[in-house]
């Protein structure tokens, strides 16, 4: 019996020593992996294939990510051009207001200058009058005849 080993079995019976055969084992063994290794390396290729697909889709969703992320950005850049144009507008407006409101002060400086030379020159008159007046009334006074 060369090619026996002893075995030894674990259980809750008192050890024995059985002697099995090695090239039963082995043929056994081979026969085991004859049957199996197929459907296992089957089963290796499939779940490689299926982590290759993942990536591939990992990949394929985080570029649809960042799509999203560049559209949102150009939402973002359109509501602040849509806001520039409205405070641009605004200013405008603002510039236009202060364009008109100079105008008008002008004219109204004008006008003012206009009555104060008109007052002055009413002022003028007024005095101008009253020197006549008090001339005429100089020369109504009674004078002294001279004698000779």
């Amino acid at each position: 019996m060369k090619n026996q080993e002893p075995l030894l079995v674990e259980s809750s019976s008192p050890v024995e020593n059985v002697f099995v055969d090695k090239k039963a084992v082995d043929k056994l063994t081979e026969g085991l992996l004859s049957h199996y290794l197929p459907d296992l390396q089957n089963s290796k290729r499939a779940l490689q294939e299926l982590t290759q697909n993942q990536l591939v889709l990992l990949d394929t969703l985080d570029q649809e990510v960042t799509k999203f992320r560049e559209c949102n950005t150009l939402l973002d850049l359109n509501s602040l051009f849509t806001e520039a144009k409205v405070y641009h507008n605004k200013l405008v407006n603002i510039r236009k207001e202060m364009i008109m409101l100079h105008e008008k002060t002008t004219k109204l400086k004008k006008r003012a200058m206009k009555l104060q030379q008109q007052k002055q020159k009413e002022a003028l008159e007024k005095e101008q009058q009253r020197e006549k007046e008090l001339e005429r009334e100089r020369q109504l006074i009674a004078k002294p005849a001279k004698r000779t």
